[in-house]
């Protein structure tokens, strides 16, 4: 005779647990309460270079933590020989395959604007809020990159994310209701622009997918601060800077809370340009000592007059980035310790990440020398309004950045906006 199950748990080893197993005791932060979980928000192939993506989005049981998007081109042959030097991929290339992408919440606030190499790009790399530690704040270097562009084949894929989630908890964006959801728009570069001449029969795919908290269950608690949001506006500066002058450039007036300030400087033809003062080097067995100076005022202000080279240490010990060992194929030549801020990528390396003209100031450095990702007390952060006047003067700017003048420079930066008073300290815990 076949022993029978006990009452109490016939026909649930063969099931899904349920989710009311893991209530915790009333009480306590929302992240005991919650669990992290994902879902598709779409997914996409055969998309033309130069095409628009305006796919509507689907709920998610939850706040929205942030888009994780994974861009590839489906793979596609051309001729043996016809990749050369002239149809290497774009300085930009791969995040600036997007020429603008557009992030806004479900009543119309901005939360991501600009290209795609500064807003897919620098923005998960320097803002803390992507990756972190042993070189994975650099898309490159995580294991979905995958680089197949060769002389006979032609087939890439990179991943990185649009993160709403400044500190934990802190920022997300209401998904749960189906009617009241943020909207994405995608707008491509063309083939051409990227590659120059080459022609190839490819398409592109693009998948998003959201990471989120669950709605607690048992229990009525919500995010920290709901409603407040952190959001990163590409807005260009003025004037219009020249080779080896002093010009004070003027960013345009922000507001809110500044996490992080990101810059870059390109020239005539949107090529980014090491415009920015030159760095100490050797040459010719005598060093370049000391550095051009870079000055950040704010109100009139020098918050930092800093010696270009200085500043590029603070940014690698602040975020990781340039890590020697950790950088993958993105160094420079010549070999450990090369740096990564306002250098080119190695010449010829398909699918290479540069960051020349890039720099960097982080405000994500309330615990540590460094940012701690997610771990953020927002102390540091630098409170600002409308009012508010932000100017960078190179002593002087580089004497021989690189192609063609004027040049000019654009920020993107971190502005934390709360929905009331700023929520400050670790409320998390």
């Amino acid at each position: 005779m076949t022993a029978m199950a006990p009452e109490q748990t016939a026909g649930i080893s063969a099931g899904r647990p349920q989710p009311q197993t893991t209530v915790e005791a009333p009480g306590g932060p929302f992240i005991r309460h919650t669990q992290e979980g994902r879902r598709l928000m779409y997914g996409l192939t055969g998309q033309a270079y130069g095409g628009v993506i305006n796919q509507p989005m689907v709920a998610s049981p939850g706040y929205n933590r942030g888009y994780r998007i994974l861009i590839g081109s489906t793979p596609g042959t051309y001729t043996t020989g016809a990749f050369t030097a002239s149809s290497a991929p774009a300085a930009d290339f791969p995040p600036g395959v997007v020429n603008l992408i557009q992030c806004r919440d479900a009543y119309g606030t901005v939360l991501f604007t600009g290209p795609g190499y500064e807003i897919l790009g620098l923005v998960p790399i320097l803002s803390g809020q992507f990756g972190m530690l042993d070189g994975n704040e650099l898309q490159q270097n995580l294991p979905s990159f995958q680089n197949g562009i060769t002389t006979t084949a032609f087939g890439w894929i990179w991943a990185t994310a649009l993160p709403f989630e400044f500190a934990k908890a802190m920022g997300v964006i209401s998904g749960a209701n189906a009617s009241l959801l943020p909207t994405l728009q995608v707008n491509f570069n063309t083939l051409a622009s990227i590659f120059g001449t080459i022609s190839v029969a490819s398409t592109l795919t693009f998948q998003v997918e959201s990471d989120f908290y669950w709605l607690p269950q048992g229990v009525v608690v919500v995010p920290p601060g709901i409603g407040t949001t952190c959001q990163w506006i590409y807005q260009p500066c003025s004037p219009p800077v020249s080779a080896n002058s002093a010009t004070l450039v003027q960013a345009p007036r922000l507001g809110g809370y500044l996490t992080t300030l990101i810059a870059d400087a390109r020239d005539v033809n949107n090529l980014r340009q090491n415009i920015w003062p030159a760095p100490a080097a050797a040459t010719g067995g005598s060093a370049g000592l000391p550095g051009g100076r870079l000055r950040l005022y704010v109100d009139g202000v020098p918050l930092q007059d800093t010696d270009i080279t200085t500043l590029i240490d603070d940014i690698d010990i602040q975020t990781g980035v340039g890590q020697p060992g950790v950088q993958g194929s993105t160094a420079v030549a010549g070999g450990a310790g090369a740096r990564l801020i306002n250098a080119a990528s190695t010449a010829g390396a398909a699918g290479s990440f540069s960051m020349q003209g890039v720099m960097a100031w982080s405000r994500k450095t309330g615990l540590a020398q460094r940012t701690t990702g997610l771990l953020e007390t927002g102390e540091a952060f630098l409170s600002t309004n409308p009012g508010t006047q932000i100017e960078f003067a190179g002593q002087p700017w580089n004497p021989a950045p690189g192609g063609t003048g004027p040049y000019t420079v654009a920020v993107v930066a971190g502005q934390v906006v709360p929905s009331g008073v700023l929520i400050q300290g670790l409320p998390e815990v």
